[in-house]
């Protein structure tokens, strides 16, 4: 099991709305959360799996959405 942070364009809880299907989709994700509160809007993912960051960037950008390492 790791934990990812990753900074991402995601503001409002629209935004996790938008791209809670596609993340949950990912089998090897257990858990994952955005902190819209900061300024980075951090998702912190914890799941396992060598792909599983570029898995989290691909969804999310098929959403319309960025994310990047801290």
């Amino acid at each position: 099991m790791k934990t990812i942070k990753l900074k991402t364009n995601i503001k409002c809880n629209g935004c996790i709305s938008a791209v809670k299907p596609g993340l949950d989709a990912i089998a090897e994700l257990e858990k994952w959360e955005v902190d819209i509160t900061t300024q980075d809007k951090v998702l912190t993912a914890t799941g396992s799996g060598d792909q599983l960051e570029s898995r989290i960037i691909e969804a999310l950008e098929k959403s319309g959405y960025k994310a990047w390492k801290e």
